[in-house]
């Protein structure tokens, strides 16, 4: 038996924020606790929120505690905020640190610390047994789709790793893509929140399993961010091409059920232990990861898997004929084009920090779902390469 779950209640268009309160009031919410940022509070983001919320009579607090890559005390300041406040439920505004604080506080505050039993890895699912407050998402940028998604990241402080949390009712009751809000998101972000839904896409993709929806979603999510990102970047306020950078971002988010690969096990450790942003992350390593599983699907005559790069192929060089094997270079001229530049040696790594993040790769659960076996080897060759 298989199982396919798609995600929640999503309202897309322009100023779509407008219509949260009526859906809130309609719920008997009155009291919430809005998570977000120091970033976004003082660009006045959370500002504009609150005042359409106000408007209808509805109380909005702000916690904004939550670092550019979360870590557990931001849960457990969110968690005592939400009890000391005694709020019936939960707004998340931001990125995906936003998102995943909001989902994580939303579970410990009906269940008992320490946060570290619940991780998926160890069947901490499983632990999630009570009901959970509402939570409604709006993301700010166009990225992590973690605002559909059943599963959240924290670092835990005892073992300073990325560890996932995941259960359906994680899931935000609805959520709201109104591009205005990712309007004045410097380029260097949208760059590389964009590719983080690119990777999304692309790895849940080449995931070995049978869910031909997944799949769809996921040649439609790299279509839309490869014709939308560049015009978002040369042109910031084109309302038309945000607002499908961010369906593009839920459809990655959705596609991922089927699960992801080695470069995602791969960014974990470089966010968590050299706090590189997570989609530039993603970015400075799909060529060198294409390299190598393209390689790879070409000695051991992975027939499925040729044929989905082939088909990324197409996509990526607009249907000329163009050999499978180019993809890695015709990548690297599409994220230069966003103004990202190659090299982690850019970015404070050096080879000598390449055998522990090798390990901290391989000790990820994402690579399990990769079409084929990574060791640790494999990931120490494809960082090298990355350099």
């Amino acid at each position: 038996m298989l199982q396919y779950n798609f995600p929640t209640t999503i309202l897309f268009g322009e100023n779509s924020l407008k219509d949260l309160p009526t859906l809130l009031k309609d719920r008997g919410l009155k009291n919430l606790l809005l998570v977000t940022d120091k970033g976004l509070v003082k660009a006045g983001v959370s500002k504009k929120v609150i005042k359409i919320l106000s408007s209808k009579s509805i109380t909005l607090d702000i916690f904004d505690e939550v670092h550019s890559n979360p870590i557990e005390e931001d849960v457990t300041k969110g968690v005592t905020a939400f009890k000391n406040g005694k709020y019936d439920g939960l707004i998340a505004l931001g990125g995906g640190s936003a998102m995943d604080a909001a989902k994580t506080i939303r579970f410990m505050v009906t269940h008992e610390p320490p946060l570290a039993q619940y991780d998926d890895a160890l069947g901490g699912d499983k632990k999630i047994v009570h009901p959970l407050p509402p939570l409604f998402a709006i993301p700010t940028t166009a990225g992590t789709g973690s605002e559909v998604g059943r599963s959240s990241v924290i670092t835990l402080k005892e073992t300073g790793k990325k560890t996932i949390f995941f259960h359906p009712g994680l899931m935000p009751d609805i959520v709201i893509l109104d591009s205005t809000l990712t309007i004045g998101l410097p380029a260097g972000v949208t760059a590389a929140t964009g590719m983080d839904a690119f990777t999304h896409c692309l790895e849940a993709y080449l995931v070995d399993s049978f869910h031909p929806m997944a799949d769809a979603i996921a040649v439609s999510g790299m279509k839309l961010i490869f014709e939308n990102l560049p015009q978002v970047i040369q042109d910031p306020e084109n309302l038309d091409a945000r607002g499908k950078m961010l369906l593009a971002a839920t459809m990655g988010a959705t596609a991922f059920q089927k699960g992801l690969g080695m470069i995602h096990s791969m960014a974990h450790p470089l966010s968590a232990k050299h706090g590189l942003h997570h989609g530039l992350a993603n970015a400075l390593l799909i060529p060198s990861s294409l390299e190598f599983t393209i390689q790879k699907s070409t000695d051991r005559k992975l027939k499925s898997l040729n044929d989905k790069l082939k088909n990324i192929t197409e996509i990526i060089s607009c249907n000329t004929l163009v050999d499978s094997d180019n993809l890695p270079y015709l990548l690297r001229g599409f994220i230069n084009s966003t103004g990202i530049n190659f090299g982690l040696e850019n970015e404070n790594i050096s080879e000598d920090d390449i055998p522990q993040l090798a390990q901290l790769a391989v000790e990820d659960s994402c690579h399990l779902t990769h079409p084929f076996t990574i060791t640790k080897e494999d990931f120490h060759h494809t960082l090298i390469n990355a350099l």
